[in-house]
């Protein structure tokens, strides 16, 4: 469920060229149907989010993903750039209705280390998603064309549905259910400096992630002179990282609370893109120097993300649907302003490496000005909420 919105919007990214010369329009308009996905997303994870608090978790997911298979398959038929286009923001919308319920789910279920631990399990989805979905999408463009990708897409879909139909229980109870207006309930969640301060900093680490995904292309490639296999290796390789990443963070949550594992993780992946920020700036041991510096803060950006949204959520486990759309409003929107910033500043290896070091500094700064994480008392004072 958490995958569909990512899955969704990447599987697609290869195919672009095609589409534009398909229906005879410009790259430009063929981007459009990207940036519209990602609009309509951010609508949908503030729209489902409270109708999931009111209706429950399993009637939003399955509308949801059902309409997600009506839309893939009009966007396979669709005859010009701008039925797309528009088809594409309702795909966008619809999926935020599977992602936010998934991350709504595990609150209702659990809390403290076993919210954690799901909650890691959900980040490395949505994080490595966007580095293999690429990949797939390639391989049916190459064979069925980008027409096929939709097809593909529906299918993930009715798979999807019928397993929500049969495996996904309803978890919000009628009698927990919010009956409140929705700007009452973001409003009650706005004026909650620890949740705000927590629940931005997975929109941070993911432009880190997603500054990474638009920059590499062109720096390794281009600037390094990688070839399409040898890129692929990389990205791969990567991808191994995150999922190692989230395996540590399911680990450590055994013996560690979250909020004793983000103060710690988040500092450490800050000063490893200062790291990897000094080895763009000076070119220091080449090619291998970036590719380690790389690796380890692929392999540590996806650990504070689940222990932040665990805690975040944790403090409004009654209107869980409207946190969770919250999060992962921010989640879209943050990475689609920040990582185009990397081609804007001229593209290149300290570029790349400046706008991802400066996500992270701004989320430790966060972290220590918003939250008491780092006063005496402030962990424990945060855990306490993820521990009722």
């Amino acid at each position: 469920m958490s995958a569909l919105g990512a899955v969704s919007t990447d599987m697609y990214l290869p195919n672009l060229p095609d589409v534009a010369n398909d229906l005879g329009t410009s790259e430009t308009m063929a981007q459009f149907t990207m940036t519209f996905m990602m609009i309509g997303g951010a609508i949908g994870q503030v729209s489902v989010g409270p109708l999931s608090d009111r209706f429950g978790r399993r009637a939003p997911a399955l509308i949801g993903t059902a309409l997600h298979v009506v839309i893939a398959i009009g966007c396979a038929f669709a005859p010009a750039i701008a039925p797309l286009i528009g088809l594409r923001l309702l795909m966008g919308i619809c999926n935020a209705a599977a992602g936010v319920t998934s991350m709504a789910i595990i609150r209702d279920r659990f809390i403290g280390r076993e919210a954690s631990a799901l909650m890691s399990r959900l980040m490395l989805v949505i994080g490595v998603a966007p580095l293999f979905a690429p990949t797939i999408g390639s391989f049916i463009g190459d064979w069925a064309g980008w027409r096929g990708v939709f097809f593909a897409l529906a299918i993930y879909g009715v798979v999807l549905w019928v397993v929500i139909w049969l495996k996904l229980p309803e978890t919000l109870p009628a009698e927990r259910r919010v009956m409140n207006l929705p700007w009452k309930t973001f409003g009650v969640l706005l004026h909650d400096r620890y949740f705000v301060g927590l629940a931005v900093l997975p929109s941070l680490l993911s432009a880190v992630l997603m500054s990474y995904v638009v920059g590499s292309p062109f720096i390794l490639k281009e600037g390094y002179g990688l070839t399409s296999l040898q890129f692929s290796l990389v990205f791969a390789c990567n991808g191994m990282g995150l999922v190692a990443g989230a395996q540590l963070n399911a680990a450590l949550v055994k013996h560690y609370t979250s909020a004793q594992i983000l103060r710690v993780a988040l500092p450490i992946t800050c000063g490893l893109a200062l790291l990897l920020l000094g080895v763009g700036a000076t070119g220091f041991a080449g090619l291998p120097g970036l590719l380690v510096s790389l690796f380890l803060l692929v392999f540590t950006v996806n650990i504070s993300p689940p222990n932040a949204a665990a805690l975040a959520l944790a403090r409004h486990g009654g209107t869980a649907g409207t946190a969770a759309s919250f999060i992962g409003f921010l989640q879209g929107v943050m990475p689609a302003t920040l990582a185009p910033l990397v081609s804007i500043f001229g593209g290149g290896t300290t570029n790349m490496a400046l706008v991802m070091a400066a996500a992270a500094l701004a989320a430790v700064i966060i972290l220590a000005v918003v939250t008491p994480i780092y006063r005496p008392g402030g962990v424990e004072e945060l855990d306490f909420a993820a521990l009722r």
